[in-house]
């Protein structure tokens, strides 16, 4: 099930919040510098995977928190210095919705996977989200670029009905 969601991704309760990241090693901005000072263990995990080309476009990267929550480290663009490509958001979504079965996840916690910096249109990115995403037994909270979020610290989900994202 899908779940449009507002205010900061980072204090979802999730069992998994997914991390917009380079292939590189570099979380120097947005939602990945974010989760690279929430996250320190997060960010040398990945750097550590992506010296040794372990972080590739299409293929998940996903890093215990512990107690059954993770933080899963999701390719969308190649370089931090270029822009993100539809097809390898598509072949991503793909690996996660493996990744979900073999971790058994219950709750995934979904940016605007290469919007913003990575340039790609919001419409077509929640439309590959929504169709690749949608049949999983976890609930699948979305956030949508910009939208207005609840008070600080906390996070606001309402359930995705068929038909074009509602107006904030």
């Amino acid at each position: 099930m899908i779940i449009e969601s507002g205010g900061d991704l980072l204090n979802d309760d999730a069992q998994a919040l997914v991390n917009p990241v380079n292939t590189v090693g570099v979380m120097g901005k947005g939602l990945a510098l974010q989760f690279k000072r929430a996250f320190p263990e997060v960010f040398d995990a990945y750097a550590k995977a992506c010296a040794a080309g372990e972080v590739r476009p299409g293929r998940v990267f996903p890093v215990s928190l512990g107690e059954g929550r993770w933080v899963l480290n999701f390719p969308t663009k190649r370089h931090w210095r270029g822009k993100s490509r539809l097809q390898d958001i598509e072949t991503g979504l793909d690996d996660l919705v493996r990744l979900a079965g073999e971790l058994e996840l219950t709750s995934i916690a979904v940016p605007p996977l290469g919007c913003g910096h990575g340039g790609l249109p919001w419409a077509q990115v929640r439309s590959l989200i929504t169709e690749k995403l949608g049949g999983l037994p976890a609930e699948v909270r979305l956030y949508g670029p910009g939208t207005p979020g609840p008070p600080a610290g906390a996070a606001r989900h309402r359930e995705c009905r068929d038909g074009p994202s509602p107006r904030r």
